[in-house]
């Protein structure tokens, strides 16, 4: 019989932290911190099978799974001596989510079930105390009415906040067990008024309504959106944790809290985190009230710590926090329980962090001898260094503060205010730099967080969801704010005498937690320390060399400081739009002669020579791929009347005469059309200025520098061994005429880029005229799919959606497809040219996932664009030591 629900604790222990796959992380941990003794509240947890199973199956359960259940509920109630359901001790248990991966606040949780209108009295009777039962059955009616039954959260918030004006308090505390008990019986109705029946009095039931919120919550539109920003599969499912429920909302001697081992913003070695008295954990997390620190060195004047409130259970939990980091050797997030002064664990996990935390920690365990160089440079997700790229507040610059909020998330971001999520999703989407501005925010405001430059809340500490779910995107956020009041009515941020209005411009500081009026001016990273530390161990063990895009001065000077050992992909065509340029490559275009192109390419020449020496000089001898004209002529071409009037002038031609030739010129489908190669045969005049311009130059900056320049000329879009070979022979030509002509000696390759179909399935006829191929991983998508990367944004959310394609094949390489050409293309141009140099210039380049294809594919290098360098040298790294352990585990041949 299949095994659907794993006990863990009092004794049980069914499962460990190396069934997270199963178990999920929340009960894999659970199961652990179980095993080696801590104090956990005995439960058990439903596999994620059985959500596979679920929806596998029309959302119908396996057979077995009651039988199971029941079962494990029996274990719970012999452990901790209550009954489910029992009138006079209720055992009181929570439901929760566990995927395999942390998904902060995506999916659904209920706790205190098992209350009804008889079993509260038995708590409070039990417990002597009747204002916690009635507190803890309202808490329930309102979790359960909102997870399971639908009905409204703000509507259960209005029944208290009405309550509270009647009695002229502000704090939940302050309610006494009446008030709790008109509470209840206010949300009851509530409860009928919406759903047409009666709020279910049955635990068993209960039980099983919240198990399948849990399960339905797995593809609610939050958790669907979570999981496609993060990569998750839909086929991992979550699993379903049941637990006893302990108390910290019973008194004084209560309390609940969310730590974390380290600092998650700045991976300082102190431990950091947050608690409330008599509350439970929702109240924490929710923003509700605000939390208290942990530590008394962290206490401010009018705070009080939980070192100071709770010594006995503050003490147990830091000798806590040096197991579990000792155990897992990880930064930990804890979320724990104190009951009437004794300690419970109800979760740890690998705790999210910022990018420099994240670096820092890594860096600091591994000098601790808790971790290896290796382990440190795969503790830290690639895409995640990104958050290390980009501008800080410069401390020069004039600003305005207006309000001071918590530190949540670090970095600096500016932008106009939105107070809502859709809007901020919209806006972002048409280029604008906004920031989001809440109240509090909730899992349904995570693809506006998303879309944001940062996110300011004026309530919430620093484990609250816009600060853990910030810092997991890289967004800033300043939360907690409590000098600011938001007017959602009036589309209004007031801070003292500062009113701003919806589209007014404010600065975020997320390290210091400081907001501006206005734009405030930033300043660029300096890429040091930590950083510096993990890039060396990083290339130390990284095989593929890492170049980057880059046609610009600036590009190439950034792409060297982040460490690019060269450049991969120079797209010429850039370099055709300044404005003293354009004119002159229209005039070429539409030039109806040969002498009339060639006068217009003799004033290019010296153009392009400068582009080139300038790229040579900067990258020092380093490779640098130069890629000649590729795009369709129809690019640069006039598009109104005055413009080409120009253009005719310059020709010496009429408009009309213009007119005709750009007619002449037009193609149905100019990316499929005259373009790449087919110019440098059907134009060889173009070819030869760009060659004889790169020649040039590099003759020109050796004899400047003394060192030799070895550039490497690309043809693109080749298709036939015959495109190659002719367009070869020009370069040739060229190059020989330059070098005769200098009286100097010049090494230099011609290779191509391998971006059709054909191109890769002959790939070995290609090779005998290339000494480099580069994969153009974007136009090889392109037409591998037969779909236009420009036009696919209106439909491949919903192939994603529907499984057709698991990832967007722009952003991640298809291996099936695309990957298996480029496999073939490696080993038939290989097979004819073994020393044939291979790398990759599209997009993928600076892709996690893709740069794990190029190592197992055995590419020589990638190329990126230049922010993504540091990216692309870290997950080179990953993919190196994930190769070798594949071939460790290889059976010997």
């Amino acid at each position: 019989m299949a095994k659907w629900v794993y006990g863990f604790g009092a004794g049980r222990n069914d499962g460990h932290a190396g069934l997270r796959d199963l178990l999920g992380g929340k009960g894999a941990n659970l199961a652990e911190m179980a095993g080696i003794g801590l104090p956990v509240p005995p439960g058990f947890t439903i596999t994620t099978e059985v959500c596979t199973a679920f929806y596998d199956n029309g959302r119908r359960y396996p057979e077995e799974l009651d039988a199971q259940v029941q079962a494990a509920l029996t274990g719970i109630e012999q452990a901790v001596g209550l009954g489910f359901g029992d009138a006079g001790r209720p055992l009181l248990v929570s439901v929760r989510s566990g995927a395999r991966v942390s998904m902060p606040g995506m999916m659904d949780t209920v706790l205190n079930l098992g209350l009804n209108d008889e079993t509260v009295e038995g708590l409070a009777q039990s417990s002597g105390d009747a204002r916690f039962a009635w507190d803890s059955y309202r808490r329930f009616i309102q979790m359960y009415g909102s997870v399971v039954l639908g009905v409204g959260h703000h509507h259960f918030e209005e029944i208290i906040e009405d309550v509270k004006n009647e009695l002229n308090t502000l704090e939940d505390t302050d309610l006494d067990a009446e008030a709790w008990r008109q509470v209840v019986l206010s949300y009851k109705d509530l409860v009928e008024r919406e759903t047409g029946a009666a709020f279910p009095q049955e635990p068993k039931a209960q039980l099983w309504g919240a198990i399948g919120a849990v399960f339905g919550s797995w593809m609610n539109p939050r958790a669907n959106t979570y999981r496609r920003l993060n990569d998750i599969p839909a086929a991992w499912g979550t699993a379903v944790n049941v637990q006893a429920m302990v108390f910290g909302n019973m008194g004084e001697d209560c309390a609940t809290g969310v730590c974390f081992t380290r600092d998650p913003s700045t991976g300082e070695n102190a431990f950091y985190g947050e608690y409330l008295v008599n509350a439970q954990g929702e109240d924490v997390v929710a923003g509700i009230r605000t939390p208290q620190p942990m530590s008394e060195a962290r206490a401010k004047p009018g705070e009080v710590s939980m070192e100071a409130a709770l010594p006995d259970a503050y003490r147990e939990l830091l000798a806590v926090r040096d197991t579990l980091e000792r155990h897992y050797r990880d930064m930990q997030d804890i979320e724990f329980t104190v009951q009437q002064n004794k300690l419970y664990m109800l979760q740890t996990r690998s705790g999210k962090r910022t990018a420099a935390a994240a670096l820092r920690i890594a860096i600091e365990m591994a000098h601790e001898g808790r971790i290896s160089h290796e382990e440190a440079i795969g503790r830290i997700t690639p895409a995640s260094l990104d958050q290390l790229l980009h501008p800080t507040l410069d401390p020069k610059a004039e600003r305005t503060v207006i309000s001071r909020g918590l530190p949540a998330s670090p970095g600096a971001a500016a932008g106009a205010v939105v107070f809502t999520a859709d809007e901020v999703e919209q806006r972002a989407a048409r280029g604008e730099a906004v920031i989001l501005v809440r109240i509090e925010t909730s899992p349904e405001d995570v693809h506006g967080m998303h879309a944001a430059r940062g996110v300011l809340t004026t309530r919430g500490g620093m484990t609250s969801h816009a600060a853990v779910v910030a810092r997991g995107m890289g967004r800033v956020c300043v939360a907690g704010c409590g000098g600011i009041r938001v007017d959602y009515k009036a589309q209004t941020l007031t801070a003292g005498s500062h009113v701003i209005k919806a589209g007014d411009w404010i600065t975020l500081d997320g390290s210091t937690g400081e907001v501006f009026a206005g734009r405030v001016a930033t300043i660029e990273p300096t890429l040091s320390g930590d950083f510096a530390t993990l890039m060396g161990w990083a290339d130390s063990l990284r095989r593929m060399k890492v170049r980057a895009n880059a046609e610009t001065p600036d590009d190439a000077e950034t792409a060297r400081r982040f460490g690019a050992e060269g450049i991969g992909l120079c797209r010429t065509e850039h370099m055709f739009f300044a404005p003293e340029r354009i004119g002159i490559v229209r005039q070429m275009i539409m030039a109806g002669s040969e002498a009339a192109r060639a006068k217009a390419l003799e004033q290019l020449l010296p153009f392009q020579r400068d582009d080139f020496a300038a790229l040579f000089r900067i990258m020092a001898g380093l490779p640098v791929t130069i890629r000649l004209l590729d795009p369709p002529l129809h690019e640069f071409l006039p598009h109104t009347d005055a413009d080409l009037l120009a253009v005719a002038e310059g020709l010496g031609q009429s408009l009309d005469a213009l007119h005709e030739r750009r007619a002449a010129l037009s193609e149905s489908n100019p990316m499929l059309g005259h373009r790449g190669c087919r110019l440098g045969i059907t134009f060889p005049e173009i070819y030869a200025m760009q060659a004889r311009a790169i020649f040039e130059a590099a003759i020109l900056v050796a004899a400047e520098t003394g060192s030799p320049v070895v550039p490497e000329v690309m043809i693109p879009l080749v298709g036939t061994a015959r495109e190659l070979e002719l367009t070869r022979a020009e370069v040739d030509r060229v190059a020989q005429e330059v070098i005769s002509k200098a009286g100097v000696t010049l090494d230099y390759q011609v290779g191509t880029m391998i971006e059709l179909p054909r191109a890769a399935l002959t790939a070995d006829q290609i090779a005998q005229h290339a000494d480099f191929f580069s994969f153009g991983t974007n136009d090889l998508t392109q037409t591998t799919f037969g779909l236009s990367r420009d036009d696919a944004g209106g439909f491949l959310p919903h192939y994603i959606e529907k499984a057709i394609w698991a990832r967007d094949p722009f952003v991640t390489i298809d291996r099936e497809g695309v990957g298996a050409l480029v496999e073939l293309a490696v080993t038939k141009g290989r097979g004819r040219k073994p020393g044939l140099k291979l790398g990759v210039c599209g997009e993928h380049g600076g892709d996690p996932a893709s740069i794990a294809f190029c190592e197992e594919a055995g590419l020589d290098y990638v190329s990126c664009s230049p922010f993504r360098v540091p990216i692309a040298r870290l997950a080179a790294a990953q993919a190196a030591m994930a190769a070798a352990m594949a071939r460790a585990k290889a059976p010997a041949a």
